[in-house]
């Protein structure tokens, strides 16, 4: 994933494979300071991204909710937070 790409551009996939790439740079310890708070700031708005893209599909999955497959047509009947179907997690 090239250093420069326009992360508004990313897929969420492509986004967090450049971020670990990051991380695995940072943690190596090889890449000089310059470098190092380069590849932070980057890797920051990577994890921005990662995040906004998380946020908007769970708000798809909480906007769908049907009248279930027991006696209903499969309508979407209104809204159900994501967590409440995971036990609060």
């Amino acid at each position: 994933m090239a250093h420069d790409t326009d992360i508004g551009s990313l897929s969420f996939e492509e986004a967090l494979k450049a971020l670990e790439d990051i991380v695995r740079r940072l943690e190596s310890g090889e890449a000089p300071l310059d470098e190092s708070i380069s590849l932070y700031a980057r890797g920051d708005a990577l994890r921005a991204h990662c995040q906004k893209r998380l946020d908007a599909a769970q708000a798809r999955i909480e906007a769908i909710v049907t009248d279930g497959p027991s006696g209903g047509l499969g309508r979407a009947v209104g809204t159900k937070s994501f967590d409440e179907g995971n036990g609060g997690a």
